[in-house]
């Protein structure tokens, strides 16, 4: 057989995976991926399915529906626009990176009208332009408010729950819609008690699944709108999948996938128990931005969230001293130490590099991580406080 020359050095012993998604999956959860084929209406599935279900309602705080698909959040995010709005609709984007003018330009591509409410990334928008662009709307113009409740471009948060009290503030009848794609099961979501009227997640990330599927939340606000809405669809037609036994998927259902939720679903809301999984995810993040403020020292990479009270507690976003390439320190951590970290996206290509600690992790896969990225700095002749594992695992002691 003909020999392939591996991509890049091979580092042994384990990858240490610190990206922001996908994330690691756990044993357990593969495993239960491990099964023959079956027919998707077969009983014994239909349970696991009805089961897995429940559970993702749990995970979202919703009594409402639950729509899913064959596709990344992408899909899901598609799925959002088409069957709630119709062609030439007016939509609101608060920025917060590289994901909500994503989202922007698929809307404009759909035929839909953007306003992008334009933000500092590393601070947040700030509330009260939220609001002053909602109240100017008298004409309730804006059909749709769509929010990013975590950027992983920029390791920032966005409180969705503060937008919900600005529409009723204000009287505002648009749809409150939130990407909940990289905090879903990392931090609080509760799609009922804030009001959220759809809500967009996928496997990937928080739920420590494969790729593969993506879901939407939808309260009757947004079914209401979604009968009265004229935008062209098909795969993505929640009406088409009511009509199934699923009440989702236009298609095969991929079964195999079920069988790893219904796992990640016992992990977390069985075994560790949802508020600890949220504990969990702070804890570490706290640690790592520790380490990170501790490195900025001598000149060093800064953490790229400027706003304590905005920072992700799914990714920090590094960045790196001026004139340092952020890809060079990537490249290094992964050849030499098996570590792989994200890189920067959109306008930060270079100038960052983002820690994942979300999903599958704990203490030492964190410290692990640091290190590796710590000695890489040093090799890349990057500037920096050294140090910077200790002050996480100071941090870590004291939590």
């Amino acid at each position: 057989m003909p020999q392939v020359k591996p991509a890049r050095p091979v580092a042994r012993g384990r990858l240490f995976f610190a990206n922001p998604g996908p994330t690691n999956i756990p044993d357990s959860v593969l495993l239960a991926t491990a099964r023959a084929s079956m027919d998707f209406n077969d009983p014994a599935f239909l349970a696991v399915y009805d089961a897995c279900v429940e559970g993702l309602k749990k995970v979202l705080k919703t009594k409402q529906h639950l729509f899913m698909y064959t596709a990344s959040g992408h899909g899901a995010w598609e799925a959002s626009l088409v069957n709630t709005l119709s062609s030439g609709d007016h939509v609101l984007i608060p920025e917060t990176g590289h994901f909500s003018d994503s989202w922007a330009k698929m809307a404009k591509a759909l035929g839909l009208r953007v306003t992008l409410l334009e933000a500092d990334w590393r601070r947040g928008i700030e509330m009260a332009r939220i609001r002053e662009a909602l109240a100017a709307d008298t004409s309730h113009d804006i059909k749709a408010v769509c929010c990013v409740h975590n950027e992983t471009a920029a390791g920032t948060r966005l409180p969705v729950e503060q937008v919900r009290a600005i529409l009723d503030e204000v009287k505002h009848p648009a749809l409150l819609m939130a990407d909940t794609i990289s905090s879903l099961g990392c931090f609080d979501f509760r799609m009922d008690e804030w009001g959220v009227d759809v809500c967009v997640g996928g496997s990937q990330k928080g739920l420590m699944l494969p790729t593969g599927f993506s879901f939407t939340g939808a309260s009757e606000k947004a079914m209401a709108a979604h009968r009265a809405s004229k935008h062209p669809r098909h795969y993505f037609d929640w009406t088409e999948m009511l009509a199934r036994r699923q009440k989702s998927f236009v298609g095969t259902v991929p079964v195999t996938l079920f069988y790893g939720l219904q796992e990640a679903l016992r992990l977390m809301l069985d075994e560790e128990g949802l508020d600890n999984v949220f504990s969990r995810h702070a804890r570490l993040a706290k640690a790592v931005r520790a380490c990170v403020n501790h490195w900025s020292g001598n000149n060093g990479p800064q953490l790229f969230c400027q706003n304590p009270e905005r920072a992700s507690d799914s990714v920090t976003a590094v960045l790196m001293p001026e004139g340092h390439d952020a890809e060079k320190v990537r490249k290094i951590a992964l050849e030499r130490f098996n570590v792989s970290t994200g890189g920067g996206l959109n306008k930060l290509g270079g100038k960052v590099f983002r820690i994942g600690h979300l999903g599958d992790l704990n203490e030492p896969m964190i410290l692990g991580t640091l290190g590796a990225v710590e000695m890489a700095l040093s090799l890349a002749g990057v500037p920096h406080a050294k140090g910077g594992v200790q002050a996480a695992m100071d941090s870590l002691a004291s939590s």
